[in-house]
């Protein structure tokens, strides 16, 4: 006889099954145990090699001042790191979220193999997010005896990744976000890129506008033990920890003959040129970089972040960059891609707004986001900041910059997204990183930036804002319809037209639905 179960049978089974499902998710994947480690550290007499005595003079003229330099346009970012690993004579240690298997990854790759082979130490400290089926080559790299590489916060490889992001999702999806490059403890580079062709304008289709800042001095000193306290923390696991005998000489010259084979047949192309012809290039090598030096100081998520509960706020560089938001006497300008204010940002706006300050925001719209869901969280709160005052901006994907210069925010011509993260307050001071102004960034990852007292930088980066906003841009205006009630309105120009748009510009229905849709979720804490 079949019978039909009750209702609450039914539940209860639907219950047991949803349990086991979660049980089974969460038992999915475990990490071995790692072995005794030796703590490495930053070198700190580094004062006689080529770097070191090239910046002495500056150094002692300007103490206690850092050295400062934008690094606004891709071609020059890489440049820099490529040019800097080219003359490295004691160390390298490179902290990325991402390293993408591209030109930029694979030049970026040799560059390191390059200093590795003249007995230069590498460290290369890279978060799992996005290295996949990457283990082989990482190892391969790791078995060179002069470079380690380590893995922050890793995935079990004894698992689907899909099912621990389901079943550990709490610890997880919380990532290492940091970037910095810092060559013999002379020369740092920290900021918004990651290592691939998005964000360093290879890749003409489509790039991201982003934005690094060029460090020397004493600042220098704590990008390194930054470094070494998320290189030497529990989280950070030795690739052969992880996937044990499988990185050996024949896989590292394997490795090395594939990379070099790549470059040799991009030699020609126009990439190459530019990289070559870099007017930065010829400055690094004759010790000629043109900084500007002012007070600096590195804001840094602790490592414990990610173990800690999110909570544990004196773990996070949110405290200590508050104060600094909290000091703003006249003008506040935001640049942030991934912007997701809460209503803790929406209050904080109003207080801000109330006190006579001018608030102004440069995000991404929807048409130029690589990352729909953040819109969603972002969306709901434009009405509210518009009527505190606050001025909204989101990037035009196909907007056209001006003949770009090295100390510019951005300077490309192409179909882009925003990915540069830097704070403009008054006209004093700015913070650039690797901090969006969502939750993630503030309570899930890890992040670096430096702060700079810089009334010049300040000033310049300011008035580039001022100047090419309106035209790489949709400037938002809350307008009140017939029936009373507000709209937000979108003003631009495409094509040296000015345009208007009564709803997000350059989407389909379909994709405001979804954007709407995925909106009423409760997922905000995740963007």
């Amino acid at each position: 006889m079949i019978r039909i179960r009750s209702s609450q049978a039914l539940q209860r089974a639907g219950q047991a099954l949803v349990l086991a499902l979660i049980a089974l998710l969460a038992g999915c994947g475990s990490l071995p145990q790692q072995a005794e480690r030796e703590e490495h550290h930053a070198y700190r007499d580094t004062g006689n090699t080529r770097l070191g005595t090239q910046l002495a003079g500056e150094i002692a003229r300007h103490a206690p001042d850092s050295g400062i330099m934008l690094l606004g346009d891709g071609i020059s970012a890489l440049t820099a790191r490529l040019t800097l690993a080219e003359i490295a004579e004691r160390g390298i240690d490179a902290q990325y979220y991402i390293l993408e298997n591209d030109q930029s990854g694979r030049r970026f790759l040799h560059s390191l193999l390059a200093a590795a082979d003249r007995g230069v130490r590498v460290r290369l400290l890279l978060d799992d997010i996005n290295l996949g089926d990457a283990d082989p080559a990482v190892a391969a790299l790791d078995s060179h005896p002069n470079v380690s590489v380590r893995v922050f916060n890793p995935f079990a490889r004894d698992a689907p990744r899909v099912t621990q992001l389901v079943g550990k999702a709490s610890t997880i999806s919380r990532r290492m976000h940091n970037k910095s490059f810092t060559v013999d403890n002379q020369v740092s580079i920290v900021g918004g890129r990651n290592i691939g062709d998005h964000y360093f304008d290879v890749q003409e289709a489509f790039v991201f506008d982003d934005l690094d800042v060029l460090l020397a001095g004493p600042v220098v000193n704590q990008v390194s033990s930054a470094f070494d306290r998320y290189w030497n923390h529990d989280l950070a696991y030795s690739v052969t920890t992880l996937v044990p005998d499988s990185g050996t000489p024949e896989a590292l010259e394997k490795l090395r003959a594939a990379i070099e084979e790549t470059i040799e047949e991009e030699s020609a192309t126009a990439v190459s040129r530019r990289l070559e012809e870099s007017p930065l290039r010829a400055e690094i090598l004759a010790g000629e970089t043109p900084f500007h030096w002012a007070p600096a100081r590195i804001i840094v998520d602790h490592p414990e972040k990610l173990a800690a509960s999110r909570d544990a706020t004196g773990y996070h560089l949110a405290s200590d960059l508050a104060a600094t938001f909290g000091q703003v006497q006249d003008r506040l300008t935001i640049i942030s891609p991934y912007f997701v204010p809460g209503e803790e940002g929406v209050e904080l706006a109003r207080d801000l707004a109330g006190r006579g300050i001018h608030i102004r925001v440069l995000t991404n719209a929807l048409s130029s986001t690589d990352v729909p869901a953040v819109h969603a969280g972002y969306a709901p709160y434009r009405e509210d900041l518009l009527a505190a005052g606050v001025e909204l901006f989101e990037l035009n994907s196909t907007h056209i910059q001006s003949q770009p210069i090295r100390q510019s925010l951005t300077g490309f011509s192409s179909l882009a997204s925003l990915h540069a993260k830097s704070f403009i307050f008054d006209r004093d001071t700015v913070f650039i990183g690797s901090l969006n102004l969502d939750p993630r960034s503030i309570t899930e990852n890890t992040e670096i930036g430096a702060l700079i007292e810089s009334p010049k930088i300040a000033t310049e980066m300011v008035n580039w804002f001022d100047s090419n906003v309106d035209r790489m841009a949709y400037r938002l205006v809350l307008e009140t319809q017939e029936n009373g009630s507000p709209k937000i309105h979108w003003y631009g120009l495409e094509d040296g037209r000015q345009v208007e748009y009564d709803h997000d510009p350059k989407t389909s229905a379909w994709l405001r639905t979804g954007v709407w849709f995925l909106g009423l979720l409760p997922v905000e804490p995740l963007l």
